[in-house]
């Protein structure tokens, strides 16, 4: 998937700890580890702008986009002619 969670890094660089943001967005840590670890098809703007406010962030700092490499499909054979 393109879309990359970025979460566990601002969770590192607020020095904050899964258990405590939870508690403060009010989700479950299951939630927020499902997330965290990209498991997730979607997440609310809610919850999103919950997870920016207790982090002091943007949306950005916690999602990226990383496209997935062109796949290279092998060529059909030519008659030569």
């Amino acid at each position: 998937m393109p879309i990359v969670v970025t979460l566990d890094v601002m969770l590192a660089r607020r020095k904050m700890r899964s258990k405590d943001v939870a508690a403060a967005v009010g989700m479950t840590e299951a939630n927020l580890s499902l997330l965290k670890h990209g498991k997730v098809k979607g997440v609310r703007f809610e919850t999103l702008a919950a997870l920016c406010r207790t982090l002091g962030c943007q949306p950005g700092d916690l999602l990226a986009f990383a496209p997935d490499p062109p796949t290279t499909e092998p060529e059909e054979p030519t008659d030569g002619g």
